[in-house]
């Protein structure tokens, strides 16, 4: 399948710039995967398709501040970082609190050579950086230091900003502290929020279980190849970056539960999506619980093994995103309502409206 099959035309005044004024008031379009016509609600209604019995995941990872902008010593210049992953143990080193290496995103990463030396720093917090390694791309392998009493992560937590998707034009506020974070969200690890969640309410989710609607969470730590643009022709060819997730046993068990007895799982955003689907699920219907890295790429052909309908936000024309929505959905039923969602206005990506599949 060629990738040019998932173009659609999108235009730039319907990229979400800011989140809504109230969390939970972006409009929803529903989806039927089978049979119906669209509808157009908004989130706040999301319990009119939802059933007693239906089970809601969750992906609980939490955005940590991963840009640090700072300066290069002793020249001043500026520089800026995105850190992608802590590396665990390099060169066999104790665990330090006050230091680690991380794989970063470093601006300008030609002029920045191992030894090179920069300084990230906030108020009375500091954080000193050292180029370790080049990669390709701007990556680069970097070693932080600093004395701040909470630790590097504490330093990190006061210097860095919210690392904004590349298609939000402006710098990070001082709310998206706040609404670039799902109302669950616990495990520090993600540089990209898992959007989908960032419609629902501490309310809204309280209201959904007093109807006996269940919840689960699972935990994908969202990577800066989320942004990844699909290069090749062929849509087979594209390869995804590595992921962590983690399903615990008191999870897997939920969805055992609701698999065996025929309640629907009902996946909140693609990370939860990619997460279920790389599980392993045994020919009685038992649901392994896991932890490590997937890989897994979604796109049309794929066999859903546990997921019976979706909440997502709107895509990127050509992105694996889109992809994964389309072999869920089909291309054609996709396509046609994302051209509705255009015609009728929908706010597109992060801080954009929702999509209900059924």
């Amino acid at each position: 399948m060629k990738v040019d099959e998932f173009h659609f035309d999108l235009p730039d005044a319907l990229i979400a710039q800011d989140p809504p004024k109230e969390r939970g008031a972006s409009r929803l379009l529903v989806l039927p995967r089978y049979h119906g016509e669209i509808e157009h609600t908004n989130f706040t209604n999301l319990a009119a398709y939802i059933a007693p019995g239906d089970l809601l995941v969750l992906n609980n990872t939490r955005v940590f501040p991963a840009r640090l902008l700072g300066r290069r010593v002793p020249s001043g210049g500026a520089v800026e970082c995105v850190l992608l992953a802590q590396i665990p143990n390099p060169k066999s080193q104790p665990p330090n609190p006050n230091a680690a290496e991380w794989d970063a995103l470093v601006h300008p990463g030609q002029k920045l050579k191992p030894g090179a030396q920069m300084l990230f720093e906030r108020s009375d917090v500091r954080i000193d950086g050292e180029v370790v390694a080049m990669h390709f791309h701007g990556r680069r392998t970097i070693r932080l230091s600093t004395d701040h009493p909470g630790g590097l992560a504490g330093a990190i937590d006061r210097v860095g900003h919210i690392p904004l998707p590349p298609y939000i034009k402006r710098d990070d506020a001082a709310s998206d502290g706040e609404r670039y974070q799902t109302v669950y969200a616990r495990e520090r690890g993600s540089v990209a929020a898992p959007t989908a969640g960032l419609h629902f309410t501490l309310e809204q989710l309280e209201a959904l279980a007093a109807r006996g609607i269940e919840r689960t969470e699972v935990t994908l730590h969202v990577g800066y190849g989320t942004f990844k643009p699909v290069t090749v022709d062929r849509v087979e060819n594209h390869v995804v970056d590595a992921e962590h997730f983690t399903v615990s046993p008191e999870a897997a068990d939920a969805l055992t539960r609701a698999r065996r007895k025929g309640r629907r799982i009902i996946a909140v955003g693609t990370t939860s999506v990619r997460t279920l689907e790389s599980l392993t699920v045994q020919a009685d219907g038992e649901v392994v619980p896991a932890s490590g890295e997937t890989t897994l790429f979604i796109c049309p052909g794929h066999h859903f093994q546990l997921v019976d309908a979706m909440i997502t936000n709107f895509h990127l024309p050509r992105s694996s995103l889109l992809m994964l929505v389309a072999a869920f959905a089909g291309r054609e039923a996709v396509l046609h309502a994302y051209r509705e969602a255009v015609a009728r206005g929908y706010h597109f990506y992060s801080y954009g409206d929702a999509m209900l599949i059924l």
